[in-house]
């Protein structure tokens, strides 16, 4: 089986060649073809993966290539993972938001708009080849904003392509650690948007669990988000959000504590890659060892700022392990194999809420098999979240009319709608200071 890799010289496509080599079974991955528009990238992580292949007999096969339509010939499944604009991009996403007081994280508020705005009309290009030269591929999303892009490819590829995340997966984890169970014990009841999204339920041999969590104030600080949001607001909302939202429900505590660091997220991960590629590329560096090290500092920093704007403290070790790439391979064993399994995707709603229409891509529990992911029938969200919900889904829809028209009347209103930007005065200037900042959003005219 051949598997693609879009963003193949991107600094996560270990984890997804580390978790490839722990399947040994018939029907797995033989065959990794990395693409990339950047050679020295490319060229860095294949050293990586040469090194994580060393002594494991029955490696999958890997090349690399600059040529897309050459990379999507003959693939089974294709992986994207592609950063438009790179961490540069990104390090300008938060700069211009901040200076006007807003959120510039890469995928929530307007740091999430310009990633968007300048990804999805290559999102869709993308979703065109793989129709024209891999019709029966399926495409596993990881690009962000993940549900945003996900829907901007399934207008061209229907329900063969689905998105993933890691944060309620390792959301799950940790709910299910806590009340002394193991991640494969539980049912997660979680619903919403990427990055936008609520446990409501934990179901243990059919008992739903939270109710105990959200009754003990020192069960709910032992976690993450439990330290992040606090006990008291958890137990007040009867669900336990994604760490994401505490950009909503913390939103000028966050924006603060970004403005007084030291440098953003964006250009931190900018710099330290940077000098991660610069080592990797030399042949008298092990660049396994390299990668290590950079990547364990990389999640250690994870959402630094707001803990520190919580005083939730530093992430536990178990945390550090991130968990995509078993998703991805959970995934592609289900619908290359017909292996049921229940897995946290994004897929198009069909009837799953009854807020949003059939083709609004949602973050939800789905079975998937042979035929694909299908959603599981879900409970009506409340009346917060499904405003919320209902308000970033428009925002979405206005950003995927910008890419598709041209129109920067169009993502001005994107950014004016969206809940954590609160003026169109700010809006129109965020437009003008992304489009300074970013070539590749040229096209709004």
């Amino acid at each position: 089986m051949r598997l693609t890799i879009l963003g193949g010289g991107g600094f996560r496509v270990p984890l997804v060649y580390g978790a490839l080599l722990t399947d040994h079974a018939e029907g797995r991955v033989t065959e990794v073809v990395l693409h990339d528009v950047d050679d020295r990238r490319l060229r860095a992580v294949s050293r990586v993966l040469a090194e994580q292949a060393a002594g494991v007999p029955d490696a999958p096969r890997v090349t690399a290539t600059t040529g897309l339509d050459e990379a999507l010939r003959g693939a089974d499944f294709v992986f994207s993972a592609i950063r438009v604009g790179g961490l540069a991009g990104r390090a300008d996403d938060e700069r211009v938001a901040l200076a006007e007081g807003v959120l510039g994280q890469e995928t929530v508020g307007a740091g999430g708009i310009a990633y968007g705005l300048r990804t999805v009309p290559v999102a869709v290009d993308i979703a065109r080849r793989v129709a024209r030269l891999a019709p029966d591929a399926w495409v596993i999303n990881f690009t962000n904003p993940a549900g945003l892009v996900t829907e901007a490819m399934s207008r061209h590829l229907g329900d063969r392509v689905i998105g993933i995340c890691d944060s309620p997966v390792g959301l799950g984890r940790r709910i299910a650690r806590v009340l002394g169970a193991g991640p494969e014990e539980v049912f997660v009841d979680y619903v919403g948007l990427n990055h936008l999204g609520w446990v409501r339920a934990l179901r243990i041999d059919g008992r739903d669990e939270l109710p105990r969590l959200l009754a003990d104030p020192a069960l709910l600080g032992s976690f993450e988000e439990g330290r992040l949001f606090g006990p008291e607001w958890l137990a007040s909302l009867g669900a336990v959000p994604n760490e994401y939202l505490h950009y909503y429900y913390f939103n000028r505590e966050t924006v603060r504590a970004y403005r007084e660091a030291e440098r953003t997220r964006g250009a931190f991960l900018r710099d330290q890659q940077a000098r991660f590629y610069e080592e990797a590329g030399d042949p008298g560096v092990p660049a396994l060892a390299a990668w290590d090290r950079t990547r364990a500092e990389r999640e250690a920093t994870y959402m630094a700022e707001n803990r520190e704007s919580a005083g939730a403290g530093e992430r536990e070790e178990a945390d550090l392990s991130g968990g995509y790439e078993q998703v991805a391979l959970a995934l592609m064993r289900a619908i290359a194999r017909d292996e049921r399994a229940t897995l946290i995707l994004n897929v198009r709603n069909r009837s799953t809420l009854s807020a949003l229409d059939a083709d609004a891509v949602v973050e939800v529990p789905c079975l998937v098999d042979a035929n694909g992911a299908h959603p599981l029938a879900a409970d009506p969200l409340p009346g917060h979240a499904t405003g919320l919900v209902c308000s970033v889904k428009a925002v979405e829809r206005e950003v995927l009319a910008a890419a598709e028209s041209g129109s920067r009347t169009t993502a001005v209103k994107a950014f004016a709608l969206h809940p954590l930007v609160d003026s169109v005065t700010v809006a129109r200037r965020l437009m003008e200071g992304y489009a300074g900042a970013h070539p590749g959003l040229a096209y709004l005219k």
